[in-house]
């Protein structure tokens, strides 16, 4: 993790002071650029809100799922680093809404290799360097950004459903030889002559109408721009990334700012299903926590939503429990590396956090205490079972009711196991309503997300306060009626 993604996770954006350019002439120097940024699908209106909010620009959100383009100038460019809502940054060397493909894959890759140079770079380098100045004044990675790089993965064709793009790209990715550039030595001798800058291509393609294959295309272009920059390829050690992001027509060639999704920010022990931070930040951000509100994760595993919160939303109080014992210390170890982060920075280390083991469906609290709760419910792929989710998921639903405050309580749950949750909710229809639902892809899954808002029904006066366990036959029985 970088110190601007450090800085991110511990301060916000209204505490953390402009990280000056290399020298006062690069400072005066302003231009204004349009930034790409992939955020967790389904959350692109989120993340827009956000951008708006705190840096004060439109958005225009791409026809491809999980990208939102936005102008910044590169006075403000530090302040895109410390958006919550955002996986990885690029700036756009240029895009095409409606670009026509030759219809023969040779006359295409000829005219992806012609476009290289001609190609409105100038800017976007300047960007890339005034970031790479932010991570050198941070003292940020000593030799390359090989040791964070990925091995090359074979490229696989993506003809996809909409839902799914964000990770049919990843799962397209290609490297082409294209480097960056060497991190400069700390040596206060001169350099004998200029460093020869490494790079690599990244493509990521998405549709059926191609007649190339996204390997093709990244080697193409790649050695178009090898050529035309006199530039090294290297595919671990590069220091500039390339970008060539092909959805259908729309076609975004750019540079990334980021060498490490900002998803990861806050956890150092992971689970076998931590949700990324930026998801966490669209699932608070849609229930709206507010000050002095109790927030409760009733199955936190890693402490990935409670952690978020507190970080960002921290006039809250989170309460993060499980009924896994490992899963208790991997969030008290993550709560523990934030602490530890901020205390050797200098920085205030408390959080208004607390994490217990307990029986979810029997929670030791209150009845009518929790402002809010927001979970990530078993899926019943990696982590419980669809079967068990037919008992757990009407006790799970029944006792988040008896501690969310009538009438005003909201609850913010992710599921993939869409049919049994419907069902259960529609047993609860005396204790739950649902406002709305944000439907996201969560590792190649369709999930989820559903905000739900507690009637002012008194706990104990509805029918669905009493619910007996079904017999396995009953549910395996009601799982074919709804598949």
């Amino acid at each position: 993790m970088s110190s601007l993604e450090d800085a991110a996770a511990e301060q916000g954006p209204e505490t953390m002071e402009p990280i000056p350019a290399e020298n006062d002439a690069n400072a005066a120097h302003i231009i204004t650029v349009t930034v790409g940024a992939t955020v967790p699908t389904g959350f692109e209106h989120t993340a827009a809100e956000e951008v708006k909010e705190k840096i004060g620009v439109d958005v225009h959100i791409s026809k491809d799922r999980g990208r939102i383009y936005f102008p910044i100038t590169t006075d403000k460019l530090f302040q895109v680093h410390l958006l919550r809502s955002v996986d990885n940054l690029f700036v756009v060397v240029d895009r095409y809404d409606h670009y026509t493909f030759k219809e023969s894959k040779e006359e295409t890759l000829k005219e992806l290799q012609e476009l290289a140079s001609k190609l409105p770079w100038t800017n976007a380098l300047e960007v890339w360097k005034l970031n790479r100045s932010f991570k050198k004044k941070k003292c940020f990675r000593k030799g390359g950004s090989g040791a964070k790089t990925k091995p090359n993965t074979e490229a696989v064709d993506a003809t996809t459903e909409e839902q799914d793009l964000p990770q049919a790209a990843a799962a397209v990715e290609t490297q082409a030889n294209v480097e960056g550039i060497p991190e400069e030595e700390e040596s206060t001798e001169a350099a004998p002559e200029a460093k020869v800058i490494k790079f690599r291509v990244t493509c990521s393609r998405a549709g059926d109408k191609h007649s190339f294959s996204s390997n093709e295309a990244a080697r193409d272009f790649g050695g178009a721009v090898q050529e035309f920059f006199q530039w090294k390829a290297d595919m671990t050690k590069f220091d500039v990334e390339v970008l060539l992001n092909i959805h259908n027509d729309e076609v975004v060639i750019g540079i990334a700012l980021t060498e490490e999704s900002l998803h990861r920010r806050n956890i150092s022990h992971f689970g076998p299903t931590t949700l990324r931070s930026t998801l966490c930040y669209g699932m608070l951000r849609l229930c709206k926590p507010q000050a002095s509100d109790i927030i409760l994760d009733p199955m936190c595993g890693t402490g990935a939503i409670p952690l978020e919160g507190a970080i960002e939303f921290n006039s809250s109080f989170y309460v993060a429990g499980d009924n896994n014992d490992m899963a208790v210390n991997r969030t008290v170890n993550n709560v523990f590396h934030i602490q530890r982060r901020r205390a050797d920075k200098g920085s205030a280390s408390g959080m208004p956090i607390d994490t217990v083991r307990w029986d979810l469906c029997s929670l030791p609290i209150r009845t009518s205490s929790i402002d809010i709760i927001i979970t990530d419910m078993p899926f019943g792929k990696r982590m419980g079972s669809r079967k068990k989710n037919w008992d757990l998921y009407p006790s799970c639903l029944r006792e988040m009711a008896r501690v969310c405050r009538p009438g005003s309580g909201k609850a913010v749950l992710l599921t993939q196991d869409k049919k049994c949750f419907s069902k259960a909710l529609s047993r609860m229809g005396g204790l739950w309503r649902k406002l709305h639902t944000v439907w996201v892809n969560v590792g190649g899954l369709h999930a989820g997300v559903f905000l739900l808002k507690r009637t002012a029904n008194t706990f104990g006066q509805t029918p669905e306060d009493v619910y007996e366990s079904r017999g396995a036959d009953n549910a395996q029985e009601e799982e074919k009626e709804l598949s």
